[in-house]
């Protein structure tokens, strides 16, 4: 198995490296795209320093399952789960990876690995903005993306991008922030009649797409 490194931050002691696999699955990449920006939100480097041990990752509503695998500042993440792990977790992919149901294993390994995969959600404009720098090489991407933030405050909009063709996305902060940080995904959002979208069907189609290369890191 070969192995790509996606991310990295300076800890206390070393630096932390995650690692996946070059082709790896969707389950993969979603867990190495949270851990990377647990370590870059400098929540989860310090953490990581001195925990050792296997992690089984299993998504409590389809056979997805993954290995992360914790020792000397390294996290790799490894499809499936073949070998006899100190900790599992079953969680709700589509759900920020929440946790069903408690840990089984040992107490310490099984904290880091709920931080690990826990990252703080950024502020909405921001994480709009790095969206939407990041879908422009995506095909058909719209010229513009108007957020438009339904808080406790009233409506705050953002507009991002020039251009004639525009797509409009509006729904709570927080959630706007999950999706566009890849935290949700973006169907998912939308079945809960939350989020309320503005264009063509080909747009949603793409900006879909965009929202994918986000949460998968791709």
């Amino acid at each position: 198995m070969t192995e790509t490194t996606i991310g990295h931050a300076t800890c206390e002691a070393d630096a932390v490296d995650i690692r996946i696999e070059d082709d790896a699955s969707p389950i993969v990449r979603l867990l190495g795209r949270t851990i990377a920006d647990s370590v870059r939100a400098n929540r989860a480097d310090a953490v990581v320093a001195g925990v050792e041990g296997i992690v089984a990752v299993r998504s409590h509503d389809t056979p997805q399952a993954a290995t992360i695998s914790i020792s000397n500042g390294v996290v790799a993440v490894s499809s499936g789960v073949f070998i006899e792990p100190d900790v599992t977790l079953t969680v709700d992919l589509n759900a920020r990876l929440a946790p069903v149901g408690e840990p089984a294993g040992e107490g310490d390994l099984a904290a880091t690995s709920l931080a690990l995969l826990s990252p703080p959600l950024p502020d909405w404009q921001v994480a709009a903005e790095t969206f939407w720098a990041e879908a422009r090489s995506v095909p058909g991407i719209p010229d513009v993306l108007v957020a438009v933030a339904d808080g406790p405050d009233g409506l705050d909009q953002l507009v991002v991008g020039e251009g004639e063709t525009h797509y409009v996305i509006a729904g709570p902060p927080e959630l706007l922030a999950g999706i566009f940080s890849g935290a949700d995904d973006l169907i998912a959002a939308l079945s809960t009649g939350v989020i309320g979208v503005r264009g063509t069907l080909s747009q949603l189609s793409v900006l879909v797409a965009a929202s994918w290369k986000v949460r998968y890191d791709v």
